[in-house]
């Protein structure tokens, strides 16, 4: 509580009841959210069992002083727009966001806190400006996917030494799935003398109501 509040909140206790004891205010509760371009992460997910133990550990307990509104968006990541839409105007304090366009629509939507995970590269992909100064509303974790995704088609090679050709399933209009794709790729024809087979898979609506800069 905000010392100014505090002494408000003493100041009118004091004048409303002077002979008789002062009662705590009421903890604040914290609204947070989750959010995933598929299935809700409520908590039932072992994901979000985790998160809310951790809470826990610090002192926001779910259904005392904290609460949980958990969306997902079906696949249809058009949808995204409006349901951070809805999610800001039930106030929650912060998002937690899955994927790169989930990310983009609470950044697009200048959700107050959004943490991030799963999105890729957040400068490559100019989420936030830089590691060191990021600007903006996201913090989270800047993952390593692109490398990993190389280093993933490597251990194919190794098990498969005659490899000629490997498919690679990716979203062309999810920017941080783009660029681990393309990564790949070049790995592909440089390191590993072998093709890749691009498959391009697009959920319902997916390039409706989200750009990307």
């Amino acid at each position: 509580m905000r010392r100014r509040e505090f002494i408000k909140l003493l100041t009118g206790a004091a004048i409303a009841a002077p002979r008789a004891a002062i009662a705590q205010a009421p903890p604040k509760v914290f609204h947070l959210g989750t959010l995933a371009p598929g299935a809700p992460l409520d908590e039932k997910n072992p994901l979000t069992a985790i998160l809310l133990k951790a809470l826990e550990h610090h002192g926001y307990t779910l259904g005392k002083n904290l609460t949980l509104e958990a969306r997902g968006a079906a696949g249809e990541v058009g949808k995204l727009p409006e349901i951070v839409r809805g999610m800001k105007a039930a106030q929650v304090d912060v998002i937690v966001a899955v994927g790169f366009p989930v990310i983009l629509a609470c950044k697009v939507a200048n959700v107050p806190t959004v943490v991030a995970f799963g999105g890729g590269d957040p400068v490559a992909t100019h989420l936030i400006d830089s590691s060191a100064r990021p600007g903006g509303n996201i913090t989270g974790i800047s993952d390593n996917a692109t490398t990993l995704s190389t280093k993933r088609l490597e251990l194919i090679k190794q098990a498969v030494p005659n490899l000629q050709r490997v498919a690679m399933l990716w979203n062309r209009n999810d920017l941080g799935m783009s660029m681990r794709y393309e990564a790949s790729a070049r790995a592909a024809r440089s390191k590993h003398s072998c093709r890749s087979g691009p498959y391009d898979i697009k959920p319902p609506s997916c390039t409706h109501g989200i750009s990307y800069s």
